[in-house]
């Protein structure tokens, strides 16, 4: 590292370290003061909050330290911003690969309002070349809008520093799977045992001062203030990237295998053979899946024949219990049972209307008129419900029954459901004229809108029969396709028992 850099490194530090001892604590807000911070815990002046990544404590030995000397004004430089080109920057050999949602989540921000905060590299502004510190994910973001050139911050360390800072980057994250852990951990030790020679179990000590040796703490500690997470968890990951093959690790990540359960499992098995464990194991998950599915399909197909049967119950049944209408009515208030169309008639009609009540098509709906009797006076009216999907078949209907649409009211379920255009959270009640009806009285209107949540399937609010029982009260009024009678209604259809008044 040049002096310069060295230097505002150092002023970093110790501007960090001050605000830790004024305050009581320091967050790192960047990335470059985030490596200050883990390079002043690994000299034992910082510990980090076990519950924010970025918050630290001064320990008891920076309350005795103090601030390094400073240099003179002249050698004093801020950190700065270089601009380069994307393509001069190596980020091949990461420990993770790239998450492309979080790519994909970055990019309209990056659209809108630019990269705000640059990567690190590892290099010299100078230099032709460089490698990628953090930032992987910006980098990518950035090459895949077609930027050419990208901000960056550059730290003159060396590899092992690189690899070090993104291990911990790495680490502190909340979502690393109990694999990724294993490698990250296994790595960080290595690393730090290269380091820290003299930490390590029969290392070499004779070479180090007394004060080196004061300084120097084992590996799950340091580790475990650096990243936030407890010793204990930190000996775990250790002990599991240890004893199992790097190979083994790697063809768990990504699978169902991926558990701190499987791994402990996995590491009792010799390393020559952890390998062919996992396949193993693999397979036999394929085996289970593939059981799963087959079952699935058989209970689907069980499920589907007693549906048929059921609807062909409830069609005998609604045909049963129909008939003809001996009377003619000015008023008629409609609900039919429309059919609709699956995508798969084995999986498809576990929630259909014909698991309710007998279904119809349009042509049946049509056609049924004139087969109960035709029971419209001549000067009648019509309200007929309809969903988004069936609207042009309503209107089907209602010309086929010799009415013509005048208006519709709409009933708001609150909750929004399915649908391929857009989530229908409402349903239709088309209103048609035969003749000349009596029309509302001016000022007793509904507004045309009723918000109220849905019931059971298919039920609808009672309100709309109650509207039309104000708007034309002492009238006859026929109900057709009616489940549950109302007083004063003459009721037909399935579960009505033919035709019947009740009074």
């Amino acid at each position: 590292m040049n002096a310069s850099a060295h230097q505002v490194s150092r002023d970093r530090q110790n501007d960090l370290l001050v605000r830790a001892k004024r305050d009581g604590f320091v967050v790192s807000e960047t990335s470059a003061e985030r490596l200050s911070c883990i390079k002043l815990n690994t000299k034992g002046l910082l510990s980090r909050d076990p519950k924010a990544a970025d918050k630290w404590y001064p320990t008891d030995k920076a309350a005795t330290s103090l601030p390094s000397e400073p240099e003179p004004a002249a050698a004093l430089v801020e950190r700065t911003i270089t601009r380069r080109r994307i393509d001069s920057i190596d980020s091949a050999d990461r420990l993770r690969v790239v998450d492309q949602a979080a790519v994909e989540a970055l990019k309209p921000s990056i659209r809108e309002h630019g990269l705000k905060t640059p990567i690190t590299v590892q290099g010299r502004s100078g230099d032709e070349r460089v490698t990628l510190c953090a930032g992987k994910h910006r980098l990518e973001a950035m090459r895949q809008l077609g930027e050419e050139w990208i901000d960056c911050f550059h730290e003159d360390v060396d590899d092992l520093d690189r690899e070090l800072w993104e291990i911990d980057e790495n680490l502190i994250r909340s979502e690393l799977t109990p694999a990724d852990r294993a490698l990250f951990v296994a790595r960080r030790k290595e690393i730090y045992l290269l380091k820290h020679p003299e930490t390590a179990h029969g290392g070499d000590r004779s070479s180090r001062q007394v004060g080196d040796l004061q300084n120097a703490r084992r590996f799950s500690a340091a580790t475990a203030e650096a990243t936030g997470q407890s010793e204990r968890a930190i000996q775990r990951d250790a002990s599991r990237g240890e004893r199992i093959t790097e190979m083994a690790l790697h063809l768990v990540r990504g699978t169902r295998l991926n558990s701190g359960a499987f791994l402990d499992r996995l590491k009792t098995v010799a390393e020559d053979k952890q390998v062919l464990y996992v396949k193993a194991a693999l397979d036999d998950e394929k085996r289970k899946a593939a059981e799963v599915k087959e079952n699935r399909r058989a209970l689907s197909e069980v499920r589907h024949a007693v549906r048929l049967t059921h609807m062909a119950h409830v069609t005998a049944n609604g045909a049963a219990s129909a008939g003809q209408v001996a009377h003619k009515f000015p008023v008629i208030y409609a609900d039919p049972p429309w059919k609709f169309g699956v995508h798969s008639e084995v999986t498809g009609r576990e929630k259909s209307p014909e698991n309710h009540y007998p279904t119809m098509t349009t042509h049946e709906i049509c056609a049924l008129w004139e087969q109960i009797g035709s029971p419209a006076k001549q000067d009648s009216v019509l309200f007929l419900w309809a969903t988004n999907p069936m609207l042009p078949d309503a209107l089907r209907v209602m010309d086929a029954w010799d009415f013509a649409y005048v208006h519709h009211w709409i009933w708001d379920k609150e909750v929004a459901g399915t649908g391929y255009w857009g989530r229908d959270r409402h349903e239709l009640l088309l209103i048609g004229r035969r003749g000349n009806p009596v029309s509302p009285l001016p000022g007793s209107q509904p507004q045309t809108v009723h918000r109220e949540a849905k019931g059971r399937h298919s039920a609808k609010p009672a309100f709309f029969a109650e509207t039309i029982e104000r708007l034309y009260p002492d009238m006859p009024r026929l109900e057709m396709f009616c489940r549950e009678p109302r007083p004063g209604w003459t009721a037909w259809g399935f579960e009505a028992k033919a035709e019947g008044e009740v009074a």
